[in-house]
């Protein structure tokens, strides 16, 4: 069979090698020409491939083309193997077509945000069960590499991105979960519906559980289109006491009436609160999402408990960075749109928020009213073009915006220069400080974005010189501390 891998990053050249593993004749193409790509080129043409780079837009003669989900379906080199009638499949497609029938199933994690950590929490529960597992897809490692892996996993916790999802055609996970929908991505895919709809599919053919969040209508409308498996459940998560075929929150436990016999009547208890780092609602949502898919699994009550005491959360998302003159620190710089600020603010009273990054086309009108009262300030980093969207004039709270005009002018600098004279001042002991940008310029692997800036933009809060001392005390007064 003669194939065409559109793009040769970590997905596209862990497909690229299966397929010549597996007899394949494969092309890899793709648009860009740099040290990584001629590298990843280099090992794929000893394998047997050939290689083009610098032209992601010519499709050469093939059956199939196995596209890299950084690719959107509007991309031309999509377009002509439509026109074509060539089939075109996706990462997780090939992945499913090259596993073994018999070999592990798959737990999917979805939505606009929390899929990492939710992702890990559902490992961690599996682990803790005694059960080889990994936590792989959109999370950074490739599952077409997993499941090529000759040492056989038992169940996977898989990571799903928008991105991944349109060219699925036969992928039946054991149980899914979509944990929420919001306005993200809509420069990849032309239009919230087209996202909303790309999401959706991360229900179809599930085979046990299709696992939805009961305080997000969207989730259970997808739930309620969704072809499944007959026999397949429906499932809701809820910060609320738990309905039947729930799993929820009674006082400060964490309980399931969804996987239990007796469910009309009891409920089990999975963990409390006390063993979520940190027990904040988008936290304990994350929580019982990942509770959901393992419970469906056949997971133990005391292996969730287990599972939640030994997790650890990853890099950049709501960690405690340090405690410095009673102010806390707080390094969520995952949250990169407004649904992902909306819930990082929510955790925190009162707030200094440290935002920036691009727009990609939102508006933050109404995040910022809806917590006006508990912002003491914003912090802005931001190109100079964007300024506008992330903090239009016509707000008149909060009472302060503290603006890094250094970073904005040099754009693409360091931008540790610009924040030494931010936030400190406006934050009084008992104030939380965030870094939850909002916005940010969008890319397949965004750590490579967001990690270095949150590493650098804490150090300057630590150790400040006696000059910058006094342009705080002067930025402080002006904010009315």
């Amino acid at each position: 069979m003669r194939v065409v891998v559109a793009g040769i990053g970590i997905a596209g050249f862990s497909c690229a090698d299966a397929l010549l593993e597996r007899g394949a004749d494969v092309v890899v193409i793709d648009g860009k020409d740099g040290p990584d790509q001629r590298n990843r080129a280099q090992i794929l043409e000893v394998l047997g491939a050939r290689v083009v780079l610098g032209d992601g837009e010519t499709l050469p003669d093939a059956d199939l083309l196995v596209v890299s989900p950084g690719l959107p379906p509007s991309a031309p080199v999509i377009q002509a193997a439509q026109a074509q009638d060539m089939p075109v499949w996706g990462e997780l497609e090939l992945a499913w077509r090259v596993r073994d029938p018999e070999g592990a199933p798959w737990l999917f994690v979805t939505g606009t945000n929390g899929k990492t950590t939710t992702t890990l929490m559902l490992a961690s529960m599996l682990r803790a069960a005694g059960l080889r597992t990994d936590a792989v897809g959109n999370i950074g490692v490739s599952l077409v590499a997993t499941v090529m892996d000759p040492q056989p996993h038992d169940v996977l916790a898989v990571e799903v991105g928008a991105p991944q999802l349109p060219f699925i055609h036969t992928v039946s996970p054991h149980s899914a979960v979509c944990l929420n929908v919001a306005e993200d991505h809509v420069d990849f895919f032309g239009s919230f519906q087209a996202y909303r709809d790309a999401k959706a599919r991360v229900y179809e053919r599930t085979q046990v559980a299709c696992v939805y969040n009961s305080q997000d209508p969207a989730t259970m409308t997808m739930v309620e289109q969704a072809e499944v498996v007959e026999g397949c459940r429906a499932i809701g998560f809820t910060l609320g006491v738990p309905a039947r075929s729930e799993v929820g929150v009674v006082d400060d436990i964490l309980a399931d009436r969804a996987f239990l016999d007796e469910r009309e009547t009891h409920a089990l208890e999975l963990a409390t609160l006390a063993d979520i780092r940190p027990a904040v609602p988008h936290q304990i949502a994350n929580a019982l999402a990942a509770a959901a898919l393992a419970r469906s699994y056949g997971i133990d009550p005391r292996h969730v408990r287990d599972g939640l005491r030994s997790f650890t959360p990853a890099a950049h998302r709501i960690a405690e960075v340090g405690s410095v003159d009673g102010v806390l620190y707080i390094d969520d710089s995952k949250a990169t749109n407004a649904h992902a600020a909306d819930m990082s603010l929510r955790a925190y009273d009162p707030v200094v928020w440290i935002a920036g990054g691009l727009a990609k086309g939102q508006t933050f009108d109404d995040l910022v009213q809806r917590h006006a009262k508990r912002l003491r300030a914003v912090v802005l980093l931001t190109l100079c073009g964007d300024t506008h969207r992330m903090y239009p004039s016509k707000w008149s709270a909060p009472r302060t915006l503290v603006q890094c005009k250094r970073w904005c002018a040099q754009q693409r600098g360091s931008p540790a220069r610009g924040t030494q004279c931010c936030w400190p001042p406006v934050a009084p002991p008992g104030t939380c400080s965030p870094i939850t940008p909002s916005g940010a310029r969008r890319s397949p692997q965004p750590s490579q974005i967001w990690t270095p800036r949150a590493d650098v933009h804490h150090r300057p809060s630590v150790a400040k010189p006696p000059a910058q001392r006094c342009r705080l005390r002067r930025l402080a007064s002006a904010a009315g501390r």
